[in-house]
């Protein structure tokens, strides 16, 4: 880029033609390398705002069953489906919503986690599918990792902190220089035809997604491996006077997602009880049972009072909770509860609401809630679907800019004049967020010292990027 001379912003003409030289190339650069996934993700990011009206579309024919007469017992309910998955355990019991509902049950196995639904009454599999292969996980996990884990989860992380410098790059080349009027600046000039038209969808587009886009890409970090990882081990490292580690109500990276559901996937064995154990008729090694299934039936009711935000999640005992819990699995994040039930009596021995979780938590669980598009409803999700739908005209309209001004043979960068100069500021923001953001930072220092090193001593490469020497 050939652009980091950090010097004060001067008044002159050419100091300003030097100025926006430097940082249009930064924004070209930035914006080359963001395009892909800014298109990528305002697609799988606007499709995820529909979460909830896609899943009861796609399971409409398992919330309108005809059920006559009792139901079975959830115990009797969570058998049938670990029938369905040899060697599986209980993961979670989902209270169903309806009296007309399949019963939603996650069985589990190692890192595999399948979704079994269970007739409530004649204890028919409905269906059963793996967690991962459903269509909103699925998306989901195009939207934050690429489906290639971690790797690709820093690899969005990447893209996402360049996006920030494509921003800000570009909220300074908008800023309006000896024009007269408001067209072209906040609303486009649709009429113009040609360059002029494809500027303004790009340049007004901007303006207006700016902020919602900054705090999208602020909101998605926590659940980013190496950002949400690090903000991890500082939250854990301040905690000097606990030992017990943090939990968060979100994973840091697929990796930590599989070993979160590992962790879950391992109940803690206990004596077997006289047709308590939830593989009735089947031999156990050394006769050791896992949780008592049959307390299910007493925890379901007493859940039932506590009127939690759908879905309600009820989980047994693991090695790492010995109690039995029960969550509500929201996406409205603010109206999510917990709660812990005593292992033996299925009594209410806790409950936590959203209010009295640390703040920085109740701070990351509203900004994802709004992420996802639910936390003020209807509007929330047509705020999120405009600004995913601005975010792909502004990759497609500078795709479009760029191939109309790009010289054959070249890349199309703009040209680097000698000695750009980097606005005194400028450098100060990218320093800052360098430091911020370590994938930028790294991925900064590597870059510059590629250009400096072997691409500004290169003929073809110089010609091809716009390299000053």
């Amino acid at each position: 880029m050939n652009s980091m001379s950090p010097k004060y912003y001067s008044n002159s003409p050419v100091k300003r033609k030097l100025t926006y030289n430097s940082v249009w190339r930064w924004h070209f650069y930035a914006g080359l390398f963001c395009i892909p996934f800014a298109l990528w993700l305002s697609v799988t990011g606007g499709l995820y705002l529909f979460k909830p009206q896609i899943e009861a579309w796609i399971d409409r024919d398992y919330d309108n069953l005809v059920i006559i007469g009792q139901t079975a017992s959830p115990k009797d309910q969570v058998l049938a489906a670990l029938a369905t998955v040899p060697d599986s355990v209980l993961n979670a019991y989902e209270l169903p919503t309806s009296n007309t509902s399949a019963v939603r049950i996650l069985v589990g196995k190692e890192k595999q986690l399948h979704r079994v639904y269970v007739h409530p009454q004649t204890l028919e599999i409905l269906n059963s599918v793996p967690e991962d292969e459903r269509l909103m996980p699925l998306i989901f996990h195009l939207h934050g990792d690429l489906l290639a884990g971690d790797k690709g989860s820093m690899l969005v992380e990447l893209a996402a902190s360049w996006m920030v410098v494509l921003i800000i790059t570009g909220l300074y080349l908008w800023w309006p220089r000896n024009t007269a009027g408001l067209a072209g600046i906040v609303y486009p000039r649709l009429t113009s035809g040609g360059r002029t038209f494809w500027r303004d969808i790009h340049s007004v587009t901007g303006l207006w997604v700016a902020f919602f886009v900054l705090f999208l890409i602020v909101s998605g970090l926590p659940w980013a491996k190496s950002w949400g990882g690090m903000l991890k081990q500082v939250r854990q490292s301040v905690k000097t006077m606990e030992t017990t580690p943090v939990k968060q109500d979100w994973t840091t990276g697929p990796s930590s997602e599989l070993a979160e559901r590992q962790a879950n996937n391992t109940p803690t064995p206990v004596a077997a009880k006289s047709g308590g154990g939830e593989h009735d008729g089947h031999n156990m090694s050394n006769s050791i049972m896992m949780a008592d299934y049959s307390l299910l039936n007493h925890i379901t009711e007493v859940v039932s009072t506590q009127q939690l935000a759908a879905p309600v999640m009820i989980t047994p005992p693991t090695q790492s909770n010995p109690n039995w819990s029960a969550r509500s699995d929201t996406q409205n994040r603010p109206l999510r509860a917990n709660l812990k039930l005593d292992a033996t009596t299925g009594e209410i021995i806790e409950r936590k609401d959203f209010s009295q979780r640390p703040l920085l938590d109740r701070i990351i669980g509203t900004g994802v809630a709004a992420h996802e598009g639910q936390l003020f409803g209807w509007f929330n999700q047509a705020l999120g679907l405009l600004t995913a739908i601005g975010v792909f005209l502004l990759g497609i309209s500078s795709v479009v800019l760029w191939w109309s001004r790009r010289t054959p043979g070249t890349l199309g960068a703009p040209k680097a004049l000698k000695h750009p100069p980097l606005p005194f500021f400028l450098g100060i923001v990218i320093l800052v967020l360098g430091a911020f953001l370590p994938l930028l930072g790294i991925s900064l220092v590597a870059i510059l010292c590629i250009e400096y090193t072997i691409l500004c001593r290169l003929t073809w490469t110089r010609d091809f990027l716009s390299i000053k020497r």
